[in-house]
């Protein structure tokens, strides 16, 4: 699982072997998005998602808010909520003890779940 995120990550940029070692360039969009919702001014709803959706929240996460994950359960007609309240923003990467291998496990579920 760690090589295929590296390189769905290394492949998202098609300059990443331009450099050494090859990297990838993260745009700030994820920024804009969090101060806009900063001030109650979303830039998105749920509501368009129809596809099922996951969400993951970690407990403590310094990055995403807990009304933020509410509200994409809320609107979201098939979407699902997982809460680990000892997983930090970079649960894909913390120990067992905080949560990683709910985290994996949980995904494993869902993308391996038939579409309905």
């Amino acid at each position: 699982m760690t090589a295929a995120y590296g390189d769905a990550a290394l492949a998202s940029d098609e300059t990443a072997s331009t450099r050494q070692p090859p990297s990838f360039r993260s745009p700030s969009g994820a920024m804009a998005d969090s101060f806009e919702l900063a001030f109650d001014r979303r830039q998105w709803s749920a509501a368009a998602l129809t596809m099922p959706v996951l969400i993951i929240r970690s407990g403590r996460d310094f990055w995403s808010r807990p009304e933020d994950a509410k509200t994409i359960v809320d609107e979201a007609p098939k979407a699902e909520r997982l809460d680990i309240p000892e997983a930090t923003h970079f649960v894909h990467l913390d120990r067992e003890a905080a949560g990683r291998g709910v985290f994996l496990d949980a995904v494993k579920r869902f993308l391996g779940r038939p579409e309905g």
